[in-house]
């Protein structure tokens, strides 16, 4: 049983950690992007 139970939690804590950085990713790519476009218009 406590197999099972610490397996499930790796599996919420690994899911967590994942969605976290596909979060932190895609609002990096937006800020990049948003950037790039401030200095292209800027320049």
């Amino acid at each position: 049983m406590d197999d099972s139970v610490e397996r499930s939690c790796w599996g919420v804590t690994a899911k967590a950690v994942i969605g976290l950085a596909g979060i932190i990713f895609l609002a990096w790519l937006l800020i990049g992007a948003e950037t790039a476009a401030v200095v292209a218009t800027a320049g």
